[in-house]
């Protein structure tokens, strides 16, 4: 994936441009399934929370949810992978789905994970000196 493109919940990508989210599905989404058989994207001018599902792709191996990496404001959905889902099994980076305007940074996920692993050095840490006081 090209370094423009920010990976979101492993199956999307999501490219910022000033305050706007182009969100699209990258090649590890398309992996599971063989065919696109309709799409379900958010409205135009809908408001959405992080995190939240906001459409679904329907696919030959079963439903996809779509979320939002940030909450805002639907600002364009892309019609043409509307009319026609396997434009984005052609080109998933120029068939994105639907942009959407916000002021905030898309949460990192990676981070989560650091903090645990963090979290894990600091327990072992503590089980160490526990040990050692036992020792003594």
């Amino acid at each position: 994936m090209a370094e423009q493109y920010k990976t979101y919940k492993q199956i999307f990508w999501v490219q910022k441009e000033d305050n706007i989210y182009t969100v699209g599905l990258n090649e590890d989404g398309l992996e599971d399934f063989e065919k696109i058989e309709s799409l379900d994207l958010p409205g135009d001018g809908e408001s959405l929370d992080a995190g939240a599902v906001c459409g679904s792709l329907e696919t030959d191996k079963g439903p996809i949810d779509l979320y939002s990496p940030v909450t805002g404001t639907v600002t364009e959905i892309n019609s043409l992978v509307l009319e026609e889902p396997s434009l984005i099994q052609d080109d998933p980076y120029d068939a994105w789905l639907f942009k959407v305007e916000s002021d905030e940074d898309i949460e990192d996920e990676d981070e989560d994970d650091e903090d645990l692993d963090d979290e894990d050095e600091d327990e072992d840490d503590d089980y160490e000196e526990e040990e050692e006081d036992e020792e003594e």
